[in-house]
């Protein structure tokens, strides 16, 4: 009784492997499955690796930029029968907040939307009236940010996206005119504020939409232009894990008061998050389909080598070997492609994701550029996030299937009759 996968087996499945079609080889076909296999890997891979990246660039530049929780109040009447949302005990509110385990950061702020105008250029601005010591602690924007001026001027002047900045021919020492419709109330009406700032900071934030329309003002100078004074809009909140944002709401709301609300990250993302997750979920099923097709190859090359080796196979079982010998030594011939084409796919796939900014900025160089708008896609480049588990996915998936098929050819192999496969010889 030889043991299983003895060395004579691996000896006979390398020589059917390396044979050449005059000898009754299938090599031809053995390549053929070795690139499928290869290139359907690679492909896997590849896409794990994009679709991990762009859903951690687009959390991280939601979480870097943006609260995890706004708090704002609940809409209350006022004398002038207009809804008030204004939280006038702000300082406090933000302070208790803070003061909350896990809690990194409150800040209070007034926003409004104005439109900016330099040099004859205007755009939409979404104004974000905040202190200076809670601009410098916002990741991407204060913290960490990709930046051009200098931040400990704010309180001089107005910091804006760079993605604003390029749309209005803005630098720093330039100033801004920000013009709002709902300006100062005269005996004749209200008519529109005007106000000339000058650019002491430009941020880069990551999100095309936030460098393209976010600009901050000092939080009293934004108080007195939106006619807010004493009073600010909401709470920027922000927590040391934002992917357990629930826990902190109900304690949030109980220190932030009676009229308080939340709206977290996950109210403003989380559709858009699900429906990575649903398509995250098909793209790899439609991958996985691919490794199959692939894997297929696999059988009709050991079919056909079957067939060629039917003289070999009677030869074999008449000097003794079982048929367990005769299905490993076929087993043998796919798996080693399966094993060599996820090896080959494997590194393929790592290079790529490790080499993914020269790659793309090749093909953006040979399509004459405009391969990727920032516009659309949020964010500015093509990310790639290479993950073990990724990895040991697609291996796993290729190597069991690749195992899989190779077993049938590999059974009708080893309950060939040995007197029918000679019989004609």
């Amino acid at each position: 009784m030889t043991a299983p996968f003895a060395a004579f087996e691996w000896m006979i499945a390398w020589r059917y492997l390396r044979a050449r079609r005059a000898e009754g080889g299938v090599s031809v076909m053995t390549w053929i499955s070795l690139v499928g296999i290869t290139l359907a890997v690679f492909a896997l891979i590849a896409t794990l690796a994009v679709r991990a990246g762009f859903r951690a660039e687009f959390v991280d530049t939601i979480l870097g930029a943006n609260a995890h929780v706004t708090v704002y109040n609940a809409a209350r009447a006022d004398a002038a029968g207009r809804l008030d949302r204004g939280i006038p005990d702000y300082a406090p509110m933000a302070a208790r907040i803070a003061a909350l385990p896990g809690v990194t950061r409150a800040a209070p702020l007034v926003r409004g939307q104005v439109m900016a105008s330099h040099q004859g250029r205007n755009a939409g601005v979404e104004v974000y009236g905040m202190a200076a010591g809670d601009v410098a602690s916002i990741p991407r924007v204060g913290l960490g940010a990709e930046a051009l001026g200098d931040l400990a001027r704010y309180d001089q002047g107005i910091a804006i996206g760079s993605g604003l900045a390029r749309e209005l021919g803005a630098g720093i020492g330039d100033r801004l005119r920000l013009i709002s419709p709902d300006g100062v109330r005269t005996a004749f009406g209200t008519s529109p504020r005007v106000n000339a700032y000058e650019v002491v900071y430009i941020f880069t934030a990551g999100r095309y939409d936030i460098d393209r329309t976010r600009a901050y003002l000092p939080l009293a100078e934004a108080q007195a232009y939106f006619n807010k004074d004493g009073l600010a809009d909401e709470i920027e909140v922000m927590v040391d894990d934002p992917e357990r944002i629930d826990d902190w709401a109900l304690p949030i709301l109980q220190v932030a008061g009676d009229r308080a609300l939340l709206w977290t990250w996950r109210d403003s993302a989380g559709a858009f998050l699900r429906a990575l997750t649903v398509e995250d979920n098909v793209m790899f099923v439609i991958l996985a389909i691919l490794v199959l097709i692939a894997a297929m190859n696999i059988v009709s090359g050991l079919i056909m080598l079957v067939k060629n080796k039917g003289r070999d196979i009677g030869i074999l079982r008449t000097m003794g070997l079982s048929q367990g010998s005769i299905l490993r030594i076929f087993f043998l011939c796919g798996a080693v492609t399966g094993i060599a084409g996820t090896a080959a796919g494997v590194v393929l796939g790592c290079l790529f994701a490790v080499y993914i900014d020269p790659i793309f900025s090749l093909v953006n160089y040979v399509s004459g550029g405009g391969v990727w708008d920032p516009s659309i896609r949020g964010i500015y480049d093509l990310p790639a996030k290479l993950q073990l588990a990724d990895v040991l996915s697609a291996v796993a998936l290729s190597l069991g299937l690749s195992f899989v098929v190779t077993v049938f050819p590999a059974r009708r192999a080893a309950r060939m009759n040995p007197v029918e496969a000679l019989r004609y010889e």
